[in-house]
């Protein structure tokens, strides 16, 4: 197994609170739509985006990381900047009177911001081929679970 470097431990840490953030703000963009099936479907992301999170954090142990305790710049930007956005599922809600279309297109936005997070941690040569290969697994749902949200939102409008 390859050794971990800098770069393979920021893609952790990064990807992680990425999706600790999203989990969070699905089940909030949950409780926020009115819509039965969105709520069980945006409940679902949920639980999909803790999920990634525990993976990646089991995935980053066998490295000899422990990505709680990793603490980059870049991580810390990364971490305001989910909560700017976590933020915003808030404020829009409380501003539209949570319009289930409101609250997708900011779905939208953090889906948005997770695949470019996946993507630059793919673009990484030195990331060990066991974590390209979860990395790829996981935006290939993000990206299916992004698009499903732009499907809703146009069919909500």
């Amino acid at each position: 197994m390859a050794t971990p470097n800098e770069n393979t431990a920021r893609a952790y840490n990064d990807l992680v609170e990425i999706n600790k953030t999203g989990a969070k703000g699905y089940q909030e963009a949950a409780e926020g739509v009115s819509n039965p099936q969105l709520k069980s479907e945006l409940s679902r992301l949920s639980q999909q985006r803790a999920q990634f999170a525990s993976e990646l954090t089991q995935h980053a142990s066998q490295y000899g990381l422990n990505v709680t305790e990793s603490n980059t710049i870049e991580g810390l930007l990364t971490d305001a900047a989910a909560a700017v956005h976590h933020g915003w599922i808030n404020i829009k809600s409380a501003i539209t009177g949570q319009s289930d279309s409101a609250v997708l297109s900011e779905c939208e936005n953090g889906d948005s911001v997770a695949l470019k997070a996946y993507e630059t941690a793919l673009q990484a040569n030195d990331l060990p081929v066991e974590a390209k290969s979860v990395l790829q697994q996981q935006h290939s749902q993000v990206l299916q679970a992004k698009n499903w949200i732009t499907q809703q939102k146009s069919s909500v409008q």
